[in-house]
């Protein structure tokens, strides 16, 4: 009988025990049961520790507080599985979730796979997350039993634009990971991880139109939780400038084009938004100086559509 790969499921956390016992609950649930489960707690000051106690089958690690990226390090760190899998601590997945990702990865050997999901609102509504993504869009029509392919090229493509899969969509190929998650960036490290992995070598993957998870949302989420002016300036500001940085030398400069467009379209808004929210105006110049610096056609072109997109979505709110 051929054995049943491990999972090592790393769940980072920081002050999260209020949710973290449904994350942990929604692990045991699952149909698939050859799972580590790694607690990587991220400096917590509530009672994580006392929580995570309650549970024998899962191990706790703790470290002083150095954000989500250092705590996946850690829990990678004490993986033992040869396929990863990571679930933030205030997301759940749904019983078949593991299931139904393992054997697609390993029946077509895949690098890796990532599941759609239910992605709350909070307003208390729920949507389909991935049929709403305009970057998977084209490939969508190629599912074969919920599933889509994805090639190198496509994954390349795809991952330029955007991140399409989260941190609790994902399961992967413990061998991907050859150097840590980069604890310097505030927003991206994920994006930043599996963008390195495509674009350093051919890669194959799939991901299922099928919802196997719910990403729960308040106002302390890294990304859903936040302003959009912090998205702008931690992630299309400050990481997609490391971004550029690091990939120049494996990107063409076609592909260099698509990041840098979104560089400076986030350097755009965010100057916008201290100009008009914020009064700002020296930090807005100076995020505009650096935009034009950086291209100025692209600037030009952004600002038109930047401030248009904001003028349409003021007229919206009044009707």
């Amino acid at each position: 009988m051929t054995p049943i790969t491990l999972v090592s499921v790393i769940i980072t956390t920081y002050n999260r025990a209020d949710k973290l016992k449904d994350a942990i609950e929604s692990l045991l649930a699952q149909t698939y049961k050859n799972i580590q489960i790694i607690v990587a707690d991220d400096g917590s000051t509530d009672e994580t520790k006392e929580l995570v106690a309650q549970y024998p089958q899962v191990s706790y690690y703790y470290k002083e507080n150095g954000g989500q990226a250092s705590g996946r390090n850690l829990g990678f760190m004490h993986a033992k599985g040869n396929l990863i899998a990571t679930l933030d601590s205030d997301d759940v997945w749904y019983p078949s979730f593991l299931e139904k990702c393992v054997e697609k990865l390993e029946s077509d050997n895949f690098d890796f796979v990532f599941a759609n999901w239910d992605q709350d609102e909070k307003g208390g509504e729920s949507w389909n997350f991935l049929l709403k993504d305009p970057y998977l869009a084209p490939y969508n029509e190629n599912a074969e039993d919920g599933w889509v392919t994805l090639n190198a090229k496509a994954l390349r493509k795809v991952y330029l634009q955007a991140c399409p899969s989260p941190s609790s969509s994902l399961v992967f190929k413990k061998s991907l990971i050859t150097s840590q998650w980069r604890e310097d960036l505030h927003i991206g490290d994920d994006w930043y991880m599996f963008l390195k992995i495509v674009l350093s070598q051919p890669s194959k993957a799939a991901y299922t139109l099928e919802r196997l998870w719910n990403k729960r949302v308040d106002e302390i989420n890294l990304y859903d939780g936040r302003k959009w002016s912090e998205i702008l300036e931690r992630l299309y500001v400050a990481d997609l400038e490391i971004f550029i940085q690091d990939f120049e030398q494996l990107i063409s400069e076609k592909e260099k084009a698509i990041l840098e467009r979104k560089h400076i379209e986030g350097l755009v808004e965010l100057a916008k938004h201290k100009f008009v929210r914020e009064r700002k105006f020296v930090n807005g110049y100076c995020l505009l100086r650096k935009s034009f610096l950086l291209n100025k056609r692209f600037t030009f072109s952004a600002i038109p559509r930047i401030f248009f997109k904001a003028f349409q979505r003021k007229i919206l709110s009044k009707t």
